[in-house]
């Protein structure tokens, strides 16, 4: 599943937005359902309304029903796997468990797999705010 979820995510990278860095990059999230969601990064003149691959291809999974995910990949022009920015991995913290596998890849066939509990340890969770 891991190559599929990779060349999907390669597919959708070809229609990021990024007029302003010119660094697309795709996502592709699997499901605990066995569906599959994509995303690509949507930039926008102000910077922070910009959207990253990763939460396009999680927000499309959870308005098209889903919120229970399975494994994710991204993947970009870069020289070593591409990593998901801090923002993302918050995202990711909610919806994920810390074993869900996520691929990181790029254009010249390197993969790297690490876990959610990997990726972002000692996460801020919703527990936090409990009082």
């Amino acid at each position: 599943m891991k190559g599929k979820l990779i060349k999907e995510a390669e597919r959708v990278r070809m229609r990021a937005h990024v007029p302003y860095s010119n660094f697309a990059v795709g996502a592709a999230v699997l499901t605990k359902n066995g569906n599959i969601f994509t995303g690509c990064n949507i930039e926008n003149a102000a910077y922070p309304a910009t959207c990253c691959a990763e939460r396009v291809a999680m927000f499309n999974a959870i308005a098209n029903g889903e919120s229970k995910f399975d494994q994710l990949a991204v993947i970009a022009d870069t020289k070593r796997p591409v990593p998901p920015c801090g923002i993302c991995r918050q995202v990711m913290s909610e919806f994920f468990d810390e074993d869900v596998q996520i691929h990181l890849a790029n254009l010249h066939g390197e993969i790297k797999t690490i876990s959610m509990g990997k990726l972002l340890p000692f996460a801020f969770v919703s527990e936090d705010m409990d009082v």
